[in-house]
């Protein structure tokens, strides 16, 4: 069942999510829509290297995270200073926000959550969040976004844009824990090191 955006307000205010900073707790008004929670691009972007060597990433193998990290630059983006996402290219970015999503007993209910894109934006050919929205119950931080520009024209990406909506969905029984290699995630490839790396683009 997806939550309403009353129902999204009244499970913040349960504590059976969380959501930090939240921008707005007006639910007919940003970020809430009917029944979604806007959520907000945050100031560093993983950019890819495309002048290496061409590699392989063997996705049967353990350390995919650290291969990413390797073969990214790491940019702080703001509103001075946006990143203009050319047509085919590929970034990875993160949700401003921080999101919890603790696992409930037997009498308390859990709440897992999807990551989808905005139609204005995907109307521009900016796909967000694509093959992986998925947000697990007991999940903790901040949320990876996979973005692609399909369209014809550069994108401007800048930090506080509202860049992609959160989907609450009831978790029918109580769910056991299970490993999650990017829970507590600060950066898109899961590390806390990498995002103290972070440095400004040059023009």
């Amino acid at each position: 069942m997806i939550l309403s955006n009353v129902a999204i307000l009244e499970a913040l205010n349960k504590g059976l999510f969380s959501v930090e900073p939240l921008s707005g707790q007006d639910p007919s008004a940003p970020p809430f829509n009917t029944s979604a929670l806007d959520l907000r691009l945050g100031p560093e972007i993983n950019v890819p290297r495309t002048n290496e060597a061409p590699i392989q990433l063997d996705l049967r193998k353990p350390g995919i995270a650290a291969l990413l990290r390797k073969h990214c630059d790491v940019l702080r983006i703001s509103e001075d200073q946006p990143f203009s996402l050319r047509p085919h290219r590929f970034v990875l970015g993160m949700t401003m926000e921080l999101v919890r999503f603790p696992l409930g007993g037997p009498q308390t209910l859990s709440l897992a959550a999807r990551i989808e894109g905005k139609s204005s934006l995907a109307r521009c050919g900016l796909l967000v969040h694509f093959t992986a929205p998925t947000i697990h119950a007991g999940f903790s931080g901040r949320i990876a976004l996979e973005m692609i520009n399909l369209g014809p024209a550069d994108i401007l990406l800048t930090p506080g844009m509202f860049i992609c909506q959160l989907i609450l969905e009831e978790v029918r029984g109580a769910p056991a824990d299970a490993p999650n290699q990017f829970r507590n995630q600060s950066t898109p490839t899961g590390s806390r090191a990498a995002s103290r790396r972070a440095r400004s683009i040059i023009r």
